[in-house]
């Protein structure tokens, strides 16, 4: 690790969003060979206002950036210092995030090895429940002057990295910097692009190739676990070679939880149809079995379009073509002994139907079982298909997320409407959309309870 040239980092800023808010302060050291050679830092003008909350927690107010430069001035510079240098900083990611959005302002491209002390204590001292930054200055005994200021916290970077070794020794610290440090192996059509870039969170991805259309679509609730685990297993499978083989850039998008990644992924495969995605793409030949008293006891095969699912009216089940609901009801009327000329599978011909004859049909086309009980007997049948009416009067909200940072999936009738912050926002939706089978399968898991405790806002009719 001490071979090579360092740079231990910590920003201050007016939030936590680095494509919104703006950094306030740069703090740094350099080290060569293991020696600290410079320190550096300065107060930023972020342009923007800097929260109270921010000023408290820092110190850094609004008076004190006024006259600062603002990062375009001091970019350059800071570029320089930073190239070529592993960059240290705690919970790296968002100091990279901020870096790298700001030098992407600016068309300056930045992508370093990074290393975070927070993994980096994990790995060192796996029975430590918490890494953060005070937790770990009280544990090792490290003192700041400074704390939560920029200087100030990359100082105490540098110190806890040198306890590090004089507890461990340089051989255990440089096992765990190397595992951090190991990088996937990545598509060669990938250019400029870093892992680290996308977050351990919940959402979902879009590989592209070399059109605007993605070629695969996926969700997961670790993004950045889950896109690299395409790159990183000896490709097998064939979908991962074309990725490999096709891929040209990464998108992804940050969801408030499983739930929302799960019906973004089902919404975005039917709106983009990725040639590599083959479940959840979008079907317009579903079909479903209709009874009521004016068919005439015989399930009737209707389109999915003719149906108001959720409605309450009896529909059985949801088939992805003709053949497939025909199928279905052939496998319950062989299961229960019903006659296929009654449930309309086979034309009558004045005789019995040819399960009859082979003795799995009860006999009501020749007489021997009577009309109302074969009725009966196929409502009990067709029950196992029954689709589950909407538990609800009308539209309602499912919030997913955590403390400030939720979201309402706005769901009517088995049908996604779309994702809000607040009820403010439910005029902008458009109507419910047609039914998707897919995302009812997902609606019905979740609102089964079986995906913990999620709180349902019901809205006014």
């Amino acid at each position: 690790m001490f071979e090579r040239p360092l740079v231990f980092l910590d920003l201050e800023t007016t939030g936590a969003t680095a494509s919104r808010d703006r950094i306030t302060e740069i703090g740094l050291l350099e080290v060569e060979n293991g020696v600290l050679t410079e320190e550096w830092s300065t107060l930023i003008n972020p342009q923007t206002r800097i929260p109270p909350f921010i000023e408290s927690l820092t110190g850094i107010s609004n008076a004190m950036v006024e006259d600062a430069p603002c990062f375009e001035e001091v970019a350059r510079a800071l570029h320089e210092r930073l190239t070529g240098k592993l960059l240290i900083a705690h919970n790296a990611r968002f100091d990279y995030g901020f870096l790298k959005s700001e030098f992407a302002r600016l068309e300056l491209r930045y992508s370093p090895d990074v290393l975070c002390t927070v993994k980096l204590s994990r790995k060192l001292y796996p029975g430590h429940a918490k890494h953060n930054l005070d937790t770990l200055m009280e544990r090792h005994g490290v003192d700041c002057s400074a704390r939560h200021r920029a200087l100030g916290d990359a100082r105490v970077l540098w110190d806890l990295v040198q306890v590090w070794r004089d507890e461990l020794g340089e051989a255990a610290l440089d096992t765990a910097v190397a595992a951090q440090l190991k990088k996937p192996n990545l598509p060669a059509g990938l250019v400029d692009f870093s892992i680290e870039d996308i977050p351990n969170a919940p959402g979902v991805y879009l590989f592209y190739g070399e059109t605007d259309l993605p070629i695969y679509i996926g969700k997961s609730i670790d993004l950045r676990a889950r896109v690299q685990s395409h790159f990183s297993g000896d490709l097998r499978l064939a979908k991962d070679m074309n990725i490999t083989q096709q891929i040209r850039r990464v998108e992804w998008k940050q969801t408030a939880g499983e739930l929302g990644a799960l019906l973004e992924e089902a919404r975005l495969v039917k709106s983009m149809l990725p040639t590599l995605n083959r479940q959840l793409r979008r079907n317009n030949e579903l079909h479903a079995w209709r009874w009521n008293a004016e068919s005439g006891g015989t399930p009737v095969l209707v389109h999915a379009a003719e149906i108001d699912f959720g409605s309450g009216e009896t529909v059985y089940g949801v088939f992805r073509s003709k053949r497939a609901a025909v199928e279905a009801l052939r496998g319950l009327a062989q299961a229960h002994q019903l006659c296929l000329v009654a449930v309309g599978l086979e034309k009558s011909r004045g005789g019995p139907c040819f399960a009859h004859q082979l003795q799995r049909c009860r006999g009501v086309c020749v007489g021997k079982e009577e009309p109302a009980q074969h009725t009966l007997r196929l409502i009990e049948a067709l029950a196992e298909l029954k689709l589950q009416s909407w538990p609800y009067r009308g539209r309602i909200g499912i919030r997913e997320g955590d403390g400030d940072e939720t979201v309402l999936h706005v769901l009517d009738h088995w049908c996604y409407l779309g994702t809000v912050r607040s009820e403010d926002e439910l005029d902008g939706l458009e109507a419910r959309p047609a039914f998707d089978l897919d995302t009812y399968k997902i609606l019905k898991r979740f609102l089964s309870g079986g995906r913990g405790t999620m709180e349902i806002v019901p809205f006014a009719a």
